[in-house]
């Protein structure tokens, strides 16, 4: 294992474990967008160009960026007052690494396993461009209208405001008279109780 693996490695886990443990909900998707770099930086190191830039593009470019704008469009960024963590947070940290550890165990331990490594396929990016241009070009088209038309309507419903209805009567300046109180209070009576 090459060292850069190994620190790439340490950051993403760092970067996991503060996106679920910080208080504020902005520095938790920063921090995802950091682990979902570091999956991606582990792909380009294992020889996975495609994966690792779809790893960029969809999630550090799209998903990470979505739920910043979500949590700062609905305005619940705001830091908790009370601790994020249940009481009994350790046991779950337990349970949790006995679960990987017994999984773990039993995937190394399976016979279905190969014995052999079979070779690794030589697909580059360039190939893949290449299919998807000519073979798959119309469905890549289809997805790329789809997703515009979506990101259309997430920006219409972002910045749709409420804004105070107003009658055709109050837009051409024929509205209601102000209020005044001699219109709902009974003229004053004279002492002797004549008006």
């Amino acid at each position: 294992m090459s060292f850069v693996l190994l620190l790439t490695a340490i950051v993403l886990l760092l970067a996991a474990v503060a996106a679920m443990s910080l208080r504020n909900l902005v520095h938790c998707a920063l921090m995802l967008a950091i682990s979902f770099s570091g999956v991606a930086a582990i792909y380009l190191q294992l020889n996975a160009e495609f994966a690792g830039f779809t790893e960029i593009l969809v999630y550090v470019g799209a998903v990470a960026i979505l739920i910043v704008m979500a949590i700062l469009l609905t305005r619940s960024g705001e830091t908790p007052e009370k601790s994020v963590l249940a009481s009994g947070w350790l046991a779950g940290v337990a349970v949790t690494a006995m679960v990987f550890t017994i999984l773990g165990w039993a995937v190394l331990s399976s016979a279905a396993l190969p014995q052999t490594i079979a070779p690794a396929p030589h697909t580059t990016v360039k190939n893949l461009g290449d299919v998807l241009m000519t073979r798959y070009v119309l469905p890549l088209e289809i997805i790329a209208l789809m997703l515009t038309a979506a990101m259309i309507g997430a920006v219409i419903i972002a910045f749709k405001e409420d804004a105070p209805k107003v009658t055709p009567a109050a837009r051409s300046g024929q509205g209601e008279p102000p209020f005044s109180p001699s219109a709902v209070l009974p003229p004053p009576s004279s002492p002797g109780g004549q008006p």
